[in-house]
């Protein structure tokens, strides 16, 4: 399956691009640098398109274009990169399992790809730009890639939201989980990805490595080196659960034929 995979910077295009070998660069309209995995090569291409969802749905939608017009379309779109990781509430836990969590190094696999703060605030609270009347805030990938990736990487599924501004307050956290239960990780471009896809009628994913948890900054804490190690881990095994995903997906049901057309008698 011809994939792009689409990531905020460049250290996190670096360490995607580190699960194979033989890519090199090429140039896209707007002065993008897309990395190109070898022909033939199950691996995806890279593009580190920016940081926030206006820059990663600008990035996206320029590669996907590009591919359009040269004869060579993309069959997925992934949105990749480290990102905050929630820690589960005291009233979270799932009947007959565990809390959700994603706790630092972890791998998380969103089966809701979710606009947190695309919306307006008013003194209710915050209403969803759905409730207004405009536009999505989710886009939900197949629930079976989803899965075949999940057990690949060994990652964790639920929600991921993409924010604007990334969350720095205890407050903000516990507000982000209220509103949307089971929430994993936070991020900053994984909606907009979803939004450059779903223009080109394509499936999104999207991969986080956690480096930090959401909540008061604390730049000391942070994790970054093994998060990004943990990407390059992840998608190591990426192309491989994206092809038996495939192998395993069941084929549309065939027309049924038509009637036969009755015979007139003379």
């Amino acid at each position: 399956m011809r994939t792009l995979v689409v990531t905020a910077v460049a250290a996190e295009r670096d360490a995607v691009c580190a699960a194979a070998d033989g890519y090199r660069p090429a140039a896209l309209p707007g002065g993008y640098a897309l990395h190109r995995a070898p022909a033939g090569s199950p691996a995806p291409d890279v593009l580190a398109a920016g940081v926030g969802p206006a820059a990663a749905a600008a990035g996206t939608a320029t590669a996907l274009t590009a591919a359009a017009l040269a004869g060579a379309p993309y069959e997925l779109v992934v949105s990749a990169g480290i990102g905050g990781g929630f820690a589960p509430a005291p009233d979270s836990a799932r009947p007959g399992g565990p809390p959700p969590s994603a706790p630092l190094g972890s791998v998380v696999v969103a089966d809701a790809l979710i606009a947190a703060d695309l919306g307006a605030e008013t003194p209710d609270g915050f209403v969803p730009v759905t409730e207004l009347g405009f536009g999505t805030v989710a886009h939900r990938p197949d629930p079976a890639l989803v899965a075949a990736v999940a057990a690949a990487t060994g990652g964790a599924t639920g929600p991921v939201v993409t924010v604007s501004t990334v969350t720095g307050s205890a407050a903000r956290a516990a507000e982000l989980a209220a509103r949307h239960p089971g929430v994993l990780a936070e991020a900053m471009e994984g909606f907009g990805v979803a939004e450059a896809a779903a223009a080109h009628g394509l499936p999104v994913l999207e991969i986080r490595t956690i480096s930090n948890a959401v909540g008061p900054r604390d730049r000391a804490a942070w994790r970054i080196g093994p998060a990004l190690a943990a990407l390059t881990g992840a998608f190591r095994t990426f192309p491989g659960a994206v092809t038996g995903a495939r192998a395993t997906a069941t084929p549309p049901a065939a027309p049924a034929p038509p009637p036969p057309t009755p015979r007139r008698t003379p």
